[in-house]
């Protein structure tokens, strides 16, 4: 009888603290360890998004908008100026008029330049972003 009991307890103690601590390892792991991974992740994989998406973005934007819109149209506003007076002053008027023509392309010609930089820009940051949603999906 002694060895029932110690048998029968011995059974019990075993099936019940292995299937309870297993359970509960079980269930901690796969709603709290998972969902707090999951939402971590999940939220710094959003967090990176928007940080490159904003900053970065926004920095580059504004550095290459700020870059030709000051620098790039000063210097071709003034180099037309300088001119338009230079051959005004020398030079027949029907010279002058073709200088400033020529100057006038050659500012459209930067203007398009810029533009197909501008989008190119555009489009290789938006195949990045999509490249890392996607990598951030995969990975979650």
């Amino acid at each position: 009888i002694r060895v029932y009991i110690h048998i029968y307890i011995h059974i019990y103690i075993y099936t019940y603290i292995h299937i309870y601590i297993y359970t509960y390892i079980h269930t901690y792991i796969h709603t709290y360890i998972h969902t707090y991974i999951h939402t971590y992740i999940h939220t710094y994989m959003t967090y990176i998004h928007t940080y490159i998406h904003t900053y970065i973005h926004t920095y580059i934007h504004t550095y290459i908008h700020t870059y030709i819109h000051t620098y790039v149209r000063t210097y071709i506003y003034i180099y037309i100026y300088m001119h338009m007076r230079m051959y005004t002053h020398t030079h027949t008027c029907a010279r002058a008029r073709a200088l400033i023509h020529t100057h006038i392309h050659t500012y459209i010609s930067y203007m398009y330049v810029y533009l197909y930089v501008h989008v190119q820009m555009k489009i290789r940051c938006w195949l990045a972003f999509k490249k890392l949603e996607k990598r951030g999906k995969l990975f979650l």
